[in-house]
């Protein structure tokens, strides 16, 4: 056999094998223990997203879109408790990883970008000293080399005079500078994950653009999978490769980001769609959504949380198990469907 037949047959392989995720969450479910009972923050909760793409996750505040990421990165605070699912990353368990494992990934393998810039800093150390600090303990570079590293990093942010921004604690910086800091930080040492959680909370319009194009930029840059974390449907779909909504800790639907815009399936995503502002349609054009959140401590939640906030229910939505739906690469977590 040739060498060129040999190359043929390989790249034929390549493409026939499945896509492996670079992370893989299933059926995971999470409850936090509170005075007033327990509040049971995810259920059975699955998506993947693979190197190179952008998954968007989307719901509104409560839905459990930070606690999913927090789960992924094993920082969940002491009441929380995951009573099911598996959690993979690269091939690895991560429910099952020790705390040496996992404080070896996160900064190195696994970073995340966190909602509030400023708090997430150490406000008493400089925020060069804090990127070399992650650059000594995963970057594999020398106390010598580290600084210069660091300032290297702050300019591919776009911090301009980066050599004098290094020396500057986060009060000194504006939030938009703190979160470009935020970026480096995660972006230190190439992980093959990066969550952004709410990425430009608090920040103004222009400079959420920014931020998203250079957060976006860099990844697709360097290959690394991708979860944004938004409340914004509208960021989503201009970012994200696919999305995943949820409501009440379920996902509800997920599917490739242009055919859920265009044709989404699940009550909620259609509700969220009608409620997201786009070029060309006036405020009272928009749709707000009637109801609110359920409960999530009620012992008798029903198996569909939008239950009572959906014009489509019928007595059967309440009975277990929450039927999905899969066709043509997108899922639809409802009895009665778009």
């Amino acid at each position: 056999m040739n060498d060129v037949a040999a190359a043929t047959l390989v790249q034929a392989a390549a493409r026939a094998a499945p896509r492996v995720p670079v992370l893989e969450v299933a059926d995971l479910s999470v409850e936090f223990r509170t005075r007033s009972g327990t509040v049971r923050a995810l259920d059975g909760v699955s998506l993947q997203v693979h190197r190179g793409e952008c998954l968007g996750v989307v719901g509104e505040s409560g839905s459990g879109k930070s606690v999913t990421a927090y789960a992924v990165m094993r920082l969940l605070d002491p009441a929380a408790r995951i009573t099911g699912g598996r959690i993979t990353f690269g091939g690895m368990d991560m429910l099952g990883a020790g705390d040496a494992d996992l404080a070896d990934l996160r900064g190195r393998e696994l970073s995340m970008i966190f909602q509030n810039p400023r708090a997430s800093l150490n406000p008493i150390r400089p925020v060069g000293t804090q990127i070399a600090d992650v650059l000594l303990r995963h970057g594999g570079v020398t106390r010598a080399q580290a600084p210069a590293r660091a300032a290297a990093l702050l300019a591919e942010v776009g911090i301009p005079d980066p050599e004098r921004r290094a020396r500057a604690y986060p009060f000194e910086l504006s939030g938009g500078m703190c979160q470009r800091v935020g970026i480096a930080l995660a972006l230190a040492c190439r992980p093959a994950l990066l969550i952004a959680d709410e990425p430009t909370t608090g920040l103004d319009v222009t400079t959420q653009a920014v931020i998203m194009d250079l957060v976006l930029g860099l990844a697709r840059a360097r290959g690394m999978a991708t979860v944004l974390i938004t409340h914004d449907l509208g960021l989503a779909t201009e970012y994200c490769d696919s999305i995943a909504v949820m409501h009440a800790g379920h996902v509800v639907e997920t599917a490739p980001t242009a055919a859920l815009f265009a044709t989404p399936r699940h009550p909620y995503t259609a509700r969220l769609i009608g409620a997201t502002p786009r070029p060309g349609l006036a405020l009272g054009d928009l749709a707000s959504i009637a109801g609110s959140l359920p409960d999530l401590r009620r012992e008798d939640l029903p198996a569909c949380r939008f239950l009572d906030r959906c014009e489509r229910a019928r007595p059967d939505c309440a009975a277990a198990p929450l039927p999905r739906r899969t066709e043509a690469a997108r899922m639809v977590a409802c009895r009665y469907p778009l």
